[in-house]
């Protein structure tokens, strides 16, 4: 059983940083994506970022490139979301989830629905960002 549990968030002043980590456990492929979503209150989940354990290959949704980045240590079975330049806008309760590497790609872009087809969910962490 996939497993996968987000740690890092918290209360930042704007402008400040964060790093969430999402630990994963229970893959038995080596063909997987792990990927964040954000929901803010009262909005829709959204796609924020997503790495292939099959080349590596990262994605960073365009709002957000230049203040997120999105790593993973193998060694760890760990993937991490380095958010910089924090604004209050990106406060949101922010999920980790995994699905096949292809499958969560094309899902980082797509109309939030498609998101709840995903195949594993981390139980969610909140970032609250301060003006």
């Amino acid at each position: 059983e996939v497993k996968l549990v987000e740690s890092g968030g918290g209360l930042v002043q704007a402008g400040g940083s964060l790093r969430l980590s999402c630990a994963a456990s229970g893959f038995t492929s080596d063909d997987y994506g792990i990927g964040w979503f954000r929901q803010a209150p009262g909005k829709e989940r959204e796609g924020v970022a997503c790495i292939s354990s099959i080349d590596g290959s990262s994605y960073v949704v365009g709002a957000l490139k230049g203040r997120f980045t999105i790593s993973a240590d193998n060694a760890k079975n760990t993937v991490y979301l380095q958010m910089n330049s924090l604004k209050p806008e990106d406060t949101a309760v922010y999920y980790c989830a995994a699905d096949k590497a292809k499958v969560i790609r094309e899902t980082i872009n797509a109309p939030p629905a498609r998101a709840k087809d995903l195949e594993v969910w981390g139980q969610g962490i909140l970032v609250t960002v301060s003006s």
